[in-house]
């Protein structure tokens, strides 16, 4: 008895089905995985967003290095102090406006 030669092989067929749904499958794991393209997307966007913050937090502890250092022992500044002390204690006038 001979087989027609139209009729596909049920195991061709069975290797391509699984070969389609294991490259689909990695493929969606390339793309929406823990480490696909979407999750590198968000990655990229929450470091430039914490390379903002870092920028901004750089940017106030060189305003606070400079006051540390106006009001050190060996530069004193006067203005800077009266300012301060004001502040601190409350003791504004209410004519004069405080300005940081």
């Amino acid at each position: 008895m001979k087989l027609s030669s139209t009729t596909p092989a049920i195991g061709g067929i069975f290797y391509l089905t699984i070969a389609f749904f294991l490259s689909a499958y990695f493929a969606f794991s390339a793309i929406q995985g823990n480490h696909g393209l979407f999750r590198r997307i968000q990655a990229d966007a929450q470091a430039l967003e914490l390379q903002k913050y870092l920028d901004v937090l750089e940017n106030k502890v060189i305003i606070m290095e400079n006051k540390t250092h106006r009001l050190s022992d060996n530069f004193l500044d006067l203005d800077l102090l009266d300012e301060q002390a004001r502040k601190v204690l409350g003791m504004a006038r209410p004519d004069e406006i405080i300005i940081n």
